[in-house]
């Protein structure tokens, strides 16, 4: 019987989907899961669902307990054989409005802030001294513990926790998974699911900017078709009306300028780069429609309508699940039973990427077995791919940096590094707004020499 710790467990819909992705795996249905949340609230609604779904498709055969605050950390981790992480620091108030709102008063505008950015590097220091205060209980008392992290910013807390621990760790993300059918249905090309399972991709790169390097149907290269209609779509939706446009235009220029298809959507990669979000040129958000502010509308709504999600699932009598795309049931069955599986994971570099570095977080192929995930050598990436993940490894390697070291001057330089941000202030500019934004975070944050 495998024991799998939830940390975040009160996120009540991803901890169903997982667990019960796992309830659907015959060699992890008697499986023990601890649940640990710091909101007793939330934690008991996830314990109802769970509880429920424990009953109707597992015949009760997991275990299933709950663990409530930092004293209670350690009984949820002890013996585990998986931790599962899915947390979020400060939440939407006050960090999520903290991240968007200090830097406006600057000219900064955002999408989703969780990935990179002025946001992300903030979301990442005021989350890595938590999970490296999980990963020291984890080595004293699940040392054979595999860590399956879903929390962003992805590289730079998976980069910390392999730097600054002794846990194997794995990120995982769901963008690989939907990424080629992303791209045909953005174009208006038919995906279903018969046709999804003939594609044959390859994808390496970085976290939410991973690759498709290639994308084959029975044997026939895609990418000429897909550029060739992707020029008259883009076209077509530059000069649309707003409510015409698609909302994945920034993926689909990229690849027309840089050649392939990246993983994450366009609203996220708006603000990895340098091109799209600009005080001098207002006019690009309207042309290529961008949602500014998406991340604080999304948790907005989220949050007003999780009372009547919450009473839809819990008055359901017949809650049931099917699998889903998530990866980590399968890396757990794939453990426990030795069996081989495939999957698009973040790991060390070490290699695996010939021109980026040995020490950043790399997402790419990874075979899974009863040794654990070992990542697959990918070569190098197409010169100008490399170039644009450099730029975002930049500020990951040194928002690490800065966590693992306590030194300001780290927290200034990933800043100073952030194509976003850098495209938009000057260098002393954005020495204020770090240190308003590490004021602003009080006690979240560490204290920094």
């Amino acid at each position: 019987m495998a024991k799998i710790t939830f940390m975040g467990a009160g996120s009540t819909v991803f901890a169903r989907n997982i667990i019960g992705d796992c309830m659907c795996r015959e060699a992890l249905k008697d499986s023990h899961f601890a649940l640990y949340d710091i909101d007793g609230e939330r934690l008991k609604e996830s314990e109802f669902i769970l509880k429920t779904l424990n009953a109707n498709i597992n015949d009760n055969r997991a275990t299933i307990t709950t663990h409530l605050g930092v004293r209670a950390r350690k009984a949820a981790l002890r013996n585990a054989d998986f931790v599962v992480n899915a947390i979020q620091v400060g939440g939407y108030e006050p960090s999520t409005v903290i991240d968007f709102e200090i830097p406006k008063k600057y000219g900064l505008r955002q999408t989703i802030a969780d990935t990179l950015g002025i946001g992300g590097i903030f979301r990442a220091l005021r989350t890595i001294p938590v999970m490296l205060d999980f990963a020291r209980d984890i080595e004293e008392v699940a040392p054979n513990a595999w860590f399956l992290n879903y929390t962003n910013p992805m590289a730079m807390l998976t980069g910390a926790m392999l730097r600054g621990s002794s846990v194997k760790t794995v990120g995982l993300c769901h963008s690989v998974q939907v990424c080629a059918k992303s791209l045909l249905t953005t174009l208006g090309l038919e995906c279903d699911e018969e046709r999804e399972k003939n594609l044959r991709t390859y994808i390496a790169g970085i976290n939410h900017m991973a690759w498709l390097l290639s994308i084959q149907e029975n044997g026939k290269d895609l990418y000429p078709e897909l550029k060739k209609l992707a020029d008259k779509k883009i076209k077509e939706w530059r000069k649309a009306a707003p409510a015409d446009k698609s909302g994945n235009m920034i993926r689909i220029e990229m690849m027309r300028k840089f050649g392939y298809y990246v993983t994450e959507s366009s609203e996220h990669n708006a603000e990895y780069q340098p091109y799209w979000i600009k005080s001098a040129y207002p006019e690009l958000i309207t042309e290529w429609n961008i949602p500014l502010d998406e991340y604080p509308r999304r948790c907005i709504k989220q949050i007003e309508g999780w009372k009547k999600q919450y009473a839809e699932l819990s008055n359901d009598p017949h809650l049931s699940h099917t699998l889903s795309r998530e990866y980590g049931s399968g890396i757990m069955n794939a453990i426990v039973t030795n069996t081989p599986y495939q999957i698009g994971g973040n790991v060390l570099n070490n290699g695996l990427i010939d021109n980026l570095p040995k020490e950043a977080v790399v997402e790419v192929p990874c075979l899974v077995d009863g040794s654990g995930v070992q990542g697959t050598h990918v070569g190098a990436l197409p010169v100008q791919c490399a170039a644009l993940n450099m730029t975002n490894i930049n500020v990951q390697l040194l928002t690490i940096e800065a966590a693992l070291t306590l030194k300001k001057e780290h927290i200034y330089q990933a800043a100073m590094l952030d194509p976003h941000t850098s495209a938009e202030l000057p260098i002393d500019t954005i020495v204020k707004l770090c240190d308003d934004l590490i004021k602003a975070h009080g006690d979240m944050l560490p204290k920094y020499r």
